[in-house]
């Protein structure tokens, strides 16, 4: 006599319940390398926004040390070749910075003193809590 095994329902395929664990913990995982991905994003954009803070800040000074004067605009640095470019805000994408005007010359005929500071125009909240419009 042969011995024949019987495939019972157990023996079948997953249970609703072991589907439902599975697809939990796919969710939980997802849910946790998408906020993961997020911040790391959001840690290269500031990272960057420092990096052309900086830069411009340092050709404006630049500027300053040989021509005795702030420039008028960042497109002043550029044609002058202190910037190669105008880099674009990684938050607004976008070259329109927010310029602070510096305070005019005593015994100046100029109408502006010209920029000696760069900010982001962005109005969002950087991950430790301050804006970026803030940043020094």
């Amino acid at each position: 006599m042969a011995h024949t095994r019987r495939i019972g329902a157990a023996d079948a395929g997953w249970t609703l319940i072991e589907l439902l664990v599975v697809i939990s913990l796919i969710m939980i995982l997802s849910a946790i390398a998408l906020a993961s991905y997020r911040n790391s994003v959001t840690h290269a954009k500031e990272a960057t926004l420092k990096s052309d803070l900086f830069l411009m800040r340092d050709a404006i000074d630049q500027y300053y040390a040989d021509k005795g004067k702030y420039p008028d605009s960042l497109d002043t640095l550029v044609s002058e070749n202190y910037l190669r470019a105008v880099p674009k805000d990684p938050f607004t994408n976008d070259t329109n910075w927010q310029t602070v005007e510096a305070d005019p010359q005593p015994g100046s005929v100029s109408a502006s003193a010209g920029i000696y500071d760069v900010k982001s125009g962005s109005t969002m909240t950087a991950l430790d809590g301050s804006r970026y419009a803030d940043w020094h």
